[in-house]
């Protein structure tokens, strides 16, 4: 008999020791499980880790070679680059199930035993021994390393209650309460955050990673664990908060730097994939790509931004916590309108300022600046960028005096005549507002005459914000919305009592 052609249904009716060794089961490393199936996924042209975008040419690649290689392995990038999620996909290169001695704290595997209970209770009952099967997915432990994690928590510690039960000396080596990475045997061992463990912490692991040995209390023993080792760290760490002492990481097989989104359209991917949209949501609020591509921008401007520490970085969190907000603004309205179905506005993409706020890390420039003002000049530049995609560029327009697309509109708020955008605006006083500025809506057919109507009016929008941050026209922030007026007015004009009326300093 094959064991490899034995189905999952009769495999499980596998209870006893003679029955496995019939069976024809050979022990495998876990790391030599996780080898053989990625060369079988490879063989058959399956992906490996799906959902992972932006990867395939650099991190995924460089995870298959260290998976072939059979290496423990170093995430290391900033925060929000997908790193756990990468190793928790790795129990899918697991076999689906294994054998284990029933009732062992370690996963113990019936050929060869590891614990002193499973050695004992092979002894005992030999080929009668019992077994249960293990699932792939209790095959991963995860930790998060923090400052107060021990030694105990990780290896193990003697169990004063466990020898008095069992009225066990000390010197039995049954009085062992094991930690965490022994009870992982023949699974995935995670630990995030490698450098906020204590150095001591890290020194403990020397021997686990090299020669398979722990010591505890005081007790020789040696357990030649079989685990797969991942870590994830934060660059930032190594001269923050803590480091990787270096004998650690002579023993981490491979170190892999990951990375955030080269481009937009793999930003929009990841957005799009993780944003926990509602279903009812969905029926009643309608995008574009255009707004999807504001929120990749706003990530891409923070993480150039002299306002936000490029060390700490800017996670993928910000734009999928931009692009929830942004819909919930957008069903706000309908809500407080009694409409069923909505467009997204301009309005919406800067509704989410609160979404941004605690996502980036500032420099003393940014604090001095405040965070919400922060966010709303990234919203900013990252609308003025966009606009180049869609409009002329306003600075050569300035030039062409017969020709400047602008002129109608920019001549219109130059005589005095200002309009407000309001967040919770019905969708005729909306279209009512934006229809009432000359020449925006021809601009608009003019450039962008394909598109319906819900889009145009978006593009309208769109449009007065772009000028308003290229100088072409004034933008305000009120408490509910935003003003444009002319520019040069609005140097002029004294603000009123309150932040609300103040000139945005968006630009």
């Amino acid at each position: 008999m094959n064991y490899k052609d034995i189905s999952t249904d009769n495999l499980l009716k596998i209870n006893t020791l003679a029955q496995l060794k019939a069976a024809g089961y050979e022990s495998k490393s876990v790391k030599q499980e996780l080898r053989d199936n990625l060369i079988a996924k490879l063989r058959n042209k399956e992906e490996v880790f799906p959902g992972i975008w932006g990867y395939e040419e650099t991190v995924v690649p460089d995870m298959q070679r260290a998976i072939l290689s059979m290496h423990h392995i170093n995430l290391l990038g900033l925060r929000g680059q997908a790193k756990t999620r990468m190793a928790r996909m790795m129990v899918d290169l697991l076999d689906e199930y294994i054998p284990v001695v029933a009732g062992s704290e370690l996963n113990d595997d019936p050929l060869q035993p590891l614990s002193i209970y499973a050695q004992n209770l092979i002894a005992e009952k030999g080929d009668d021994t019992p077994l249960t099967w293990l699932h792939r997915s209790e095959r991963y432990t995860e930790k998060l390393a923090t400052p107060d994690v021990s030694v105990a928590d990780l290896i193990g510690d003697a169990d004063p209650i466990k020898a008095a039960t069992l009225k066990l000396p000390y010197s039995d080596e049954r009085v062992i309460h094991f930690g965490l990475i022994p009870r992982s045997h023949r699974g995935i061992f995670v630990i995030n955050e490698l450098p906020d463990l204590q150095a001591r912490i890290q020194v403990s692991l020397f021997n686990i990673l090299q020669e398979g040995d722990i010591q505890i209390r005081g007790f020789k023993v040696r357990l030649p664990l079989d685990i797969q080792f991942v870590f994830t760290a934060n660059p930032e760490d190594y001269t923050n908060r803590g480091s990787i002492v270096t004998p650690l990481k002579d023993r981490i097989d491979s170190q892999i730097i990951t990375h955030y989104p080269k481009s937009i359209e793999i930003g929009k991917k990841i957005t799009l994939q993780e944003a926990k949209i509602k279903k009812e949501q969905q029926k009643a609020v309608q995008t574009n790509e255009l707004v999807s591509d504001l929120i990749e921008q706003v990530a891409m401007e923070a993480r150039d931004s002299e306002l936000v520490d490029a060390k700490s970085g800017v996670s993928a969190r910000l734009t999928i916590s931009v692009y929830e907000n942004m819909i919930s603004a957008a069903e706000r309205r309908t809500l407080i309108n009694g409409e069923s179905k909505t467009y997204i506005r301009v309005a919406d993409f800067l509704a989410a300022v609160p979404a941004i706020t605690g996502k980036v890390e500032l420099v003393y420039e940014g604090e001095q600046e405040g965070a919400g003002l922060v966010a709303q000049k990234l919203m900013g530049k990252a609308i003025r960028t966009q606009f180049l995609n869609y409009f002329p560029d306003p600075d050569k327009q300035k030039k062409q005096k017969n020709n400047n697309v602008y002129r109608l509109i920019t001549n219109w708020f130059g005589e005095g005549h200002t309009i407000d955008i309001l967040n919770d605006m019905s969708a005729a006083d909306y279209n009512k507002t934006l229809m009432g500025v000359p020449g925006l809506s021809g601009l608009i057919d003019k450039l962008h005459g394909s598109s319906d109507n819900q889009t145009k009016l978006f593009l309208m929008e769109f449009c007065l914000h772009g000028l308003a941050e290229h100088s072409l026209i004034s933008r305000n922030k009120l408490t509910a919305g935003t003003q444009f007026k002319d520019l040069l007015s609005s140097m002029f004009t004294m603000p009123s009592f309150g932040a609300e009326d103040e000139e945005d300093d968006f630009k």
